[in-house]
């Protein structure tokens, strides 16, 4: 079976390109199940419910998260009762919403989802390791095709975490810095592993926002209003071939591509949807 994963959905602009293109790579790769991180969706961070709503009809069948998914006021109840929505599972018992999920694709396969969060350079969590390990033990009395979303900074972090997991679950995506790395691969285990899935959003930005706004902070080190960008959109992501018997990986593949009419530029416009 292919499964599509759409890398940090980027504020409108982001949402803009996805609803374009996501429909048609479902289409051309045969698609039995579509994740985005969606943690950015909303005004270039959080998420809000009528966004997520909005995600889950571009063919989008869960939504991942990490640190920002608390941004938006609405998150909290929202994601309590969230059906296909996750945020990380190594947050301390009583946090609302779940850390995981099992989805049944239109052909009746069952695939498990999990969300964790690094700990290297973000907030202090529980060990994504070990609540990442008892997490997959319950899923596995399930279905043996599982989907990590690892939201980390530390590209150490990531790697480590990717050969722990080796040979336990279906792919270790990692997300979070917005540029898409290059080291791809199916790990000896059949685990498919990339660092970074990468952004979908404004590339003529830093990691998604107005390039000037994001220089002003460094250079004068005050508070700045951070804005998503407008140029240059592109999806990024991953495409992973698993084996439905064995949950193995058999093929992981980079996506990368360039909103259609890359000639004009996206018009920012604001959107109370945003939750500004």
């Amino acid at each position: 079976m292919n499964i599509l994963f759409v890398a940090d959905i980027c504020g409108r602009p982001g949402r803009r390109i996805a609803a374009e293109l996501i429909p048609h790579l479902i289409k051309r790769y045969d698609v039995e199940l579509c994740i985005a991180n969606g943690e950015n969706a909303a005004g270039g961070t959080g998420i809000t419910e009528k966004i997520a709503e909005k995600i889950h009809t571009y063919g989008v069948h869960v939504i991942t998260s990490g640190n920002h998914v608390w941004d938006k006021k609405d998150a909290l109840p929202y994601i309590e009762r969230a059906e296909y929505l996750i945020r990380p599972a190594n947050y301390p018992p009583g946090v609302e919403g779940k850390g995981s999920v099992i989805f049944q694709t239109k052909s009746g396969t069952l695939v498990g989802v999990l969300n964790l969060q690094g700990r290297t350079y973000i907030r202090e969590l529980d060990c994504p390791f070990r609540v990442g390990q008892r997490e997959i033990e319950k899923l596995r009395e399930v279905t043996n095709i599982i989907i990590v979303d690892f939201h980390a900074e530390a590209t150490s972090e990531k790697m480590a975490l990717g050969w722990y997991l080796n040979g336990k679950v279906t792919a270790v995506i990692g997300t979070h810095t917005h540029v898409q790395t290059c080291d791809e691969t199916i790990l000896p285990g059949g685990t498919a592993y990339i660092t970074d899935a990468g952004m979908t959003g404004p590339h003529d930005s830093v990691i998604g926002v107005q390039k000037e706004a994001a220089i002003r902070r460094f250079l004068l080190q005050i508070p700045v209003k951070l804005r998503p960008a407008t140029n240059n959109l592109k999806l990024c992501g991953v495409l992973i071939e698993a084996d439905e018997s064995t949950g193995k990986a058999r093929k992981i593949e980079r996506v990368r591509m360039d909103y259609p009419d890359s000639s004009r530029q996206f018009e920012e416009k604001a959107d109370p949807s945003d939750g500004e």
